[in-house]
């Protein structure tokens, strides 16, 4: 017998606990800050910026070769600073004096950050597992979040990540982002279907952030029925504010004229 995609999601889910994640639906998100053409993403400016508009914080986790968690996108500094090479081939100190291209700012640890916001907003911790140990990443993020009384949540497409904070640290909200292929024969939709329930079962997500391209869709509307909050992504432009309006709980954007 042929599951609908609600029964696969009360099997791979169970209820949610929509308390634990209500302080995402208060205000949007800046997506790695609140950046322009001056202000670099991801840096402390952004987020001070994003506090003094108080909005909440997305930001990215990259893990330093001895175990530091640094707030930076990319898996090699070549975009976004002077230098060559992969993140986690630099020690904490080598990174935090590498400066963010045009500005005088070192790439900043993430408990630097935690620091500056000081739960003034909330903040979204994206963490990027490709190239570095699940655990060694996770564990990373939850020692520099031990103390931190603001509002938080964690998020990754790796369910790894939230199947490990599920296990070792289930005080703290965690989220799977997701986006989908634009076009799928039908033998490919099933099989989406099956690796669908099985990363929702593996991460058991308290929320969902989903690509902007694609929250008009199926999936992400029947989560939502679920009862799961969601969130979607990277919202630019007025139309796009407008889709994300009716189809999700609040939005990770950028700034965007009009």
């Amino acid at each position: 017998m042929r599951l609908s995609l609600s029964a696969l999601l009360n099997i791979a889910l169970g209820r949610p606990r929509p308390g634990r994640v209500a302080f995402l639906k208060a205000q949007p998100f800046a997506h790695r800050g609140l950046h322009d053409g001056t202000i670099v993403e991801n840096s402390r400016a952004a987020f001070a910026a994003a506090v003094a508009a108080g909005h909440g914080i997305e930001l990215d986790v990259q893990l330093a070769a001895n175990g530091e968690p640094f707030v930076f996108h990319d898996e090699t500094l070549d975009r976004l600073t002077s230098e060559t090479g992969r993140v986690a081939d630099l020690t904490g100190p080598e990174l935090a004096n590498i400066k963010l291209r045009g500005t005088h700012e070192g790439i900043p640890r993430l408990s630097e950050v935690l620091s500056l916001v000081d739960g003034k907003v909330p903040i979204l911790i994206e963490i990027k597992s490709t190239g570095s140990s699940v655990n060694m990443i996770c564990l990373g993020v939850r020692r520099a979040l031990e103390g931190y009384r603001g509002e938080i949540g964690v998020m990754s497409f790796d369910p790894r990540v939230a199947r490990w904070f599920g296990e070792h640290a289930e005080r703290i909200p965690r989220g799977l982002v997701m986006t989908q292929e634009p076009s799928l024969k039908r033998v490919d939709q099933a099989k989406a279907g099956v690796q669908l329930a099985l990363s929702l079962r593996a991460a058991k997500p308290d929320f969902i952030a989903y690509d902007i391209d694609y929250v008009s869709t199926s999936i992400p509307i029947a989560l939502r029925t679920h009862g799961l909050p969601v969130l979607t992504w990277t919202v630019r432009t007025a139309e796009q504010e407008r889709t994300a309006l009716a189809y999700a709980d609040e939005i990770i954007y950028e700034k965007h004229a009009g």
